[in-house]
Protein backbone atom coordinates (compact mmCIF):
# COMPACT_ATOMS: atom_id res chain seq x y z
CA UNK A 1 0.00 0.00 0.00
CA UNK A 2 2.95 2.66 0.81
CA UNK A 3 4.73 1.91 -2.47
CA UNK A 4 1.47 2.41 -4.48
CA UNK A 5 0.69 6.13 -2.47
CA UNK A 6 4.42 6.91 -3.40
CA UNK A 7 3.40 6.15 -7.16
CA UNK A 8 -0.13 7.87 -6.81
CA UNK A 9 1.58 10.81 -5.42
CA UNK A 10 4.37 11.20 -7.71
CA UNK A 11 1.78 10.77 -10.99
CA UNK A 12 -0.50 13.25 -9.28
CA UNK A 13 2.59 15.54 -8.75
CA UNK A 14 3.83 15.16 -12.70
CA UNK A 15 -0.29 15.99 -13.88
CA UNK A 16 -0.43 18.76 -11.35
CA UNK A 17 2.58 20.41 -12.93
CA UNK A 18 1.44 19.64 -16.59
CA UNK A 19 -1.89 21.15 -15.99
CA UNK A 20 -0.25 24.45 -14.98
CA UNK A 21 2.33 24.77 -17.53
CA UNK A 22 -0.26 23.72 -20.03
CA UNK A 23 -0.47 26.78 -22.15
CA UNK A 24 3.18 27.36 -22.01
CA UNK A 25 4.08 24.06 -23.84
CA UNK A 26 1.18 23.18 -25.44
CA UNK A 27 1.01 20.12 -24.04
CA UNK A 28 -2.33 17.91 -24.22
CA UNK A 29 -4.32 15.31 -22.27
CA UNK A 30 -6.01 14.24 -19.74
CA UNK A 31 -5.76 12.77 -16.11
CA UNK A 32 -8.01 10.05 -15.33
CA UNK A 33 -9.20 8.66 -11.46
CA UNK A 34 -11.01 5.40 -11.87
CA UNK A 35 -12.33 2.75 -9.89
CA UNK A 36 -13.17 -0.72 -11.05
CA UNK A 37 -13.47 -4.52 -10.70
CA UNK A 38 -10.86 -6.82 -11.99
CA UNK A 39 -11.35 -10.73 -12.91
CA UNK A 40 -8.85 -13.42 -13.69
CA UNK A 41 -5.63 -13.71 -12.01
CA UNK A 42 -6.98 -11.57 -9.59
CA UNK A 43 -10.39 -11.37 -8.55
CA UNK A 44 -10.99 -7.80 -7.06
CA UNK A 45 -11.90 -4.00 -6.82
CA UNK A 46 -9.03 -1.30 -7.13
CA UNK A 47 -8.34 1.88 -7.84
CA UNK A 48 -6.59 3.49 -10.53
CA UNK A 49 -4.56 7.10 -11.42
CA UNK A 50 -3.65 7.67 -15.19
CA UNK A 51 -2.47 10.65 -17.42
CA UNK A 52 -1.91 10.81 -20.93
CA UNK A 53 0.31 13.39 -22.42
CA UNK A 54 0.67 14.94 -26.28
CA UNK A 55 2.23 17.14 -28.01
CA UNK A 56 2.28 18.40 -31.93
CA UNK A 57 5.93 20.41 -32.90
CA UNK A 58 5.84 20.38 -36.64
CA UNK A 59 5.60 17.03 -37.85
CA UNK A 60 6.64 15.19 -34.68
CA UNK A 61 3.91 14.26 -32.34
CA UNK A 62 5.35 13.60 -28.97
CA UNK A 63 3.38 11.16 -26.75
CA UNK A 64 3.21 9.95 -23.08
CA UNK A 65 1.38 7.83 -20.59
CA UNK A 66 1.33 6.61 -16.87
CA UNK A 67 -0.88 4.57 -14.61
CA UNK A 68 -1.08 2.99 -11.38
CA UNK A 69 -3.33 0.37 -10.23
CA UNK A 70 -3.73 -1.07 -6.96
CA UNK A 71 -6.33 -2.98 -5.02
CA UNK A 72 -6.80 -5.10 -1.73
CA UNK A 73 -9.25 -8.13 0.15
CA UNK A 74 -9.63 -8.24 3.65
CA UNK A 75 -6.17 -5.62 3.87
CA UNK A 76 -4.54 -8.08 2.33
CA UNK A 77 -2.84 -6.66 -1.59
CA UNK A 78 -4.65 -8.19 -4.29
CA UNK A 79 -3.73 -6.21 -7.63
CA UNK A 80 -0.62 -3.53 -7.74
CA UNK A 81 0.25 -2.54 -11.31
CA UNK A 82 2.18 0.43 -12.93
CA UNK A 83 2.43 1.13 -16.41
CA UNK A 84 4.64 3.83 -18.45
CA UNK A 85 5.24 4.46 -22.11
CA UNK A 86 6.61 7.38 -24.62
CA UNK A 87 5.83 7.33 -28.45
CA UNK A 88 7.48 9.96 -31.17
CA UNK A 89 5.56 10.32 -34.29
CA UNK A 90 6.89 11.73 -37.68
CA UNK A 91 4.62 12.70 -39.81
CA UNK A 92 5.57 11.07 -43.87
CA UNK A 93 2.85 12.55 -45.64
CA UNK A 94 -1.02 13.47 -44.58
CA UNK A 95 -1.53 9.90 -43.92
CA UNK A 96 1.40 8.28 -43.18
CA UNK A 97 3.94 8.21 -40.32
CA UNK A 98 6.68 6.80 -38.66
CA UNK A 99 6.57 6.57 -34.91
CA UNK A 100 9.30 5.21 -31.94
CA UNK A 101 7.45 3.58 -29.21
CA UNK A 102 8.89 2.61 -25.58
CA UNK A 103 6.65 0.91 -22.59
CA UNK A 104 7.33 -0.89 -19.41
CA UNK A 105 5.21 -2.46 -16.75
CA UNK A 106 5.45 -4.16 -13.72
CA UNK A 107 2.62 -6.37 -12.25
CA UNK A 108 3.03 -8.20 -9.04
CA UNK A 109 0.33 -10.55 -9.83
CA UNK A 110 0.65 -11.96 -13.52
CA UNK A 111 3.62 -13.84 -12.95
CA UNK A 112 5.79 -11.31 -14.66
CA UNK A 113 8.27 -8.55 -12.06
CA UNK A 114 8.51 -6.59 -15.28
CA UNK A 115 7.91 -5.84 -18.84
CA UNK A 116 9.79 -3.95 -21.34
CA UNK A 117 9.13 -3.01 -25.49
CA UNK A 118 11.27 -1.15 -27.63
CA UNK A 119 10.21 -1.11 -31.53
CA UNK A 120 9.59 1.55 -34.27
CA UNK A 121 7.46 1.19 -37.47
CA UNK A 122 4.75 3.10 -39.61
CA UNK A 123 1.80 3.85 -38.67
CA UNK A 124 -1.44 5.23 -41.02
CA UNK A 125 -4.55 7.02 -40.47
CA UNK A 126 -7.49 5.38 -41.99
CA UNK A 127 -10.04 7.89 -41.22
CA UNK A 128 -9.74 11.28 -40.12
CA UNK A 129 -12.85 12.95 -40.10
CA UNK A 130 -14.26 15.46 -37.43
CA UNK A 131 -16.62 12.46 -36.46
CA UNK A 132 -14.98 9.15 -36.36
CA UNK A 133 -11.49 8.85 -36.36
CA UNK A 134 -9.24 5.43 -37.04
CA UNK A 135 -5.63 5.05 -36.82
CA UNK A 136 -3.09 1.92 -37.07
CA UNK A 137 0.30 1.28 -36.58
CA UNK A 138 2.74 -1.82 -36.65
CA UNK A 139 6.26 -2.87 -36.77
CA UNK A 140 9.13 -4.70 -34.87
CA UNK A 141 10.93 -4.41 -32.03
CA UNK A 142 12.41 -6.05 -28.84
CA UNK A 143 10.75 -7.22 -25.88
CA UNK A 144 12.19 -8.30 -22.36
CA UNK A 145 10.24 -10.39 -20.00
CA UNK A 146 11.57 -10.48 -15.99
CA UNK A 147 9.80 -14.00 -14.96
CA UNK A 148 9.03 -14.60 -11.22
CA UNK A 149 10.45 -17.24 -9.70
CA UNK A 150 7.64 -20.24 -8.82
CA UNK A 151 7.91 -20.83 -5.14
CA UNK A 152 6.39 -24.00 -3.55
CA UNK A 153 7.36 -25.07 0.13
CA UNK A 154 10.12 -22.05 0.39
CA UNK A 155 12.17 -23.69 -2.45
CA UNK A 156 12.06 -22.17 -6.29
CA UNK A 157 10.39 -24.89 -8.24
CA UNK A 158 11.37 -22.70 -11.43
CA UNK A 159 13.68 -20.35 -11.07
CA UNK A 160 13.65 -16.60 -12.30
CA UNK A 161 14.59 -15.76 -15.65
CA UNK A 162 15.27 -12.72 -17.92
CA UNK A 163 13.25 -13.68 -21.75
CA UNK A 164 14.56 -11.57 -24.72
CA UNK A 165 13.18 -11.67 -27.92
CA UNK A 166 12.50 -9.98 -30.95
CA UNK A 167 8.60 -8.94 -31.15
CA UNK A 168 6.31 -7.60 -33.81
CA UNK A 169 3.62 -5.22 -32.16
CA UNK A 170 0.38 -3.91 -33.86
CA UNK A 171 -2.04 -1.06 -32.68
CA UNK A 172 -5.56 0.03 -33.37
CA UNK A 173 -7.13 3.40 -32.02
CA UNK A 174 -10.83 4.27 -33.07
CA UNK A 175 -13.00 6.58 -31.98
CA UNK A 176 -16.45 7.73 -32.75
CA UNK A 177 -18.31 11.04 -31.28
CA UNK A 178 -21.83 10.52 -31.83
CA UNK A 179 -22.33 14.02 -30.86
CA UNK A 180 -20.68 17.15 -28.82
CA UNK A 181 -20.97 15.13 -25.48
CA UNK A 182 -20.67 11.33 -26.56
CA UNK A 183 -18.05 9.62 -27.94
CA UNK A 184 -16.73 5.93 -28.41
CA UNK A 185 -13.07 4.63 -28.45
CA UNK A 186 -11.84 1.33 -28.84
CA UNK A 187 -7.92 0.88 -28.53
CA UNK A 188 -6.37 -2.60 -29.75
CA UNK A 189 -2.86 -3.48 -29.16
CA UNK A 190 -0.93 -6.93 -30.44
CA UNK A 191 2.61 -7.50 -29.06
CA UNK A 192 3.48 -11.02 -30.97
CA UNK A 193 7.03 -12.80 -29.69
CA UNK A 194 7.74 -16.36 -30.26
CA UNK A 195 7.39 -17.08 -26.17
CA UNK A 196 4.06 -15.23 -26.03
CA UNK A 197 1.63 -13.09 -27.13
CA UNK A 198 0.06 -10.38 -25.20
CA UNK A 199 -3.34 -8.99 -26.63
CA UNK A 200 -5.30 -5.72 -25.02
CA UNK A 201 -8.46 -4.30 -25.98
CA UNK A 202 -10.22 -1.31 -24.37
CA UNK A 203 -13.68 -0.58 -25.37
CA UNK A 204 -14.84 2.74 -23.39
CA UNK A 205 -17.55 5.00 -23.80
CA UNK A 206 -16.80 9.20 -22.74
CA UNK A 207 -19.38 11.96 -21.94
CA UNK A 208 -18.68 15.75 -21.26
CA UNK A 209 -19.98 17.24 -18.43
CA UNK A 210 -17.77 20.34 -18.95
CA UNK A 211 -15.13 21.80 -21.74
CA UNK A 212 -12.67 20.18 -19.13
CA UNK A 213 -14.49 17.06 -17.12
CA UNK A 214 -15.81 13.87 -17.97
CA UNK A 215 -17.17 10.51 -17.02
CA UNK A 216 -16.21 7.32 -18.58
CA UNK A 217 -17.22 3.59 -18.36
CA UNK A 218 -14.61 1.20 -19.98
CA UNK A 219 -13.72 -2.57 -20.25
CA UNK A 220 -10.53 -4.11 -20.80
CA UNK A 221 -9.79 -7.23 -21.97
CA UNK A 222 -6.16 -8.79 -21.69
CA UNK A 223 -4.79 -12.66 -22.94
CA UNK A 224 -1.49 -14.21 -22.97
CA UNK A 225 -1.00 -17.15 -24.65
CA UNK A 226 1.51 -18.44 -22.77
CA UNK A 227 1.78 -17.72 -19.60
CA UNK A 228 4.00 -18.99 -16.58
CA UNK A 229 2.57 -21.70 -14.77
CA UNK A 230 -0.45 -21.26 -12.17
CA UNK A 231 -1.49 -18.32 -13.75
CA UNK A 232 -4.30 -17.45 -16.23
CA UNK A 233 -4.30 -16.27 -19.69
CA UNK A 234 -6.89 -13.90 -19.94
CA UNK A 235 -7.74 -10.95 -17.18
CA UNK A 236 -10.81 -8.42 -17.68
CA UNK A 237 -11.59 -4.77 -16.35
CA UNK A 238 -14.38 -2.95 -15.56
CA UNK A 239 -13.90 0.78 -14.42
CA UNK A 240 -15.64 3.79 -14.35
CA UNK A 241 -13.44 6.77 -14.49
CA UNK A 242 -13.55 10.60 -13.64
CA UNK A 243 -12.00 12.76 -16.37
CA UNK A 244 -9.91 16.03 -16.62
CA UNK A 245 -8.63 17.38 -19.85
CA UNK A 246 -6.42 20.04 -20.78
Amino acid sequence: MKNYLVSVALLASVSSTAFAEETKSGWTGEGALSAGQTSGNTDTRDIGLGLKLAKTSGPWVFGGEAAVDYGEIDGVESKNRIYGGLNVDREINDRLFGFGKITHERDEFTGFDSRSFLGAGLGYHVLTGEQTKWTVRGGPGVKYDEVKPIIVEGEATIPADTLTSFSVFAGSEFSHAFNDSVTLSNSTSVMYAEESTQISNILAVTSKFSDALSGRASYEVRHDTNPPAGFEETDTATRLSLVYGF
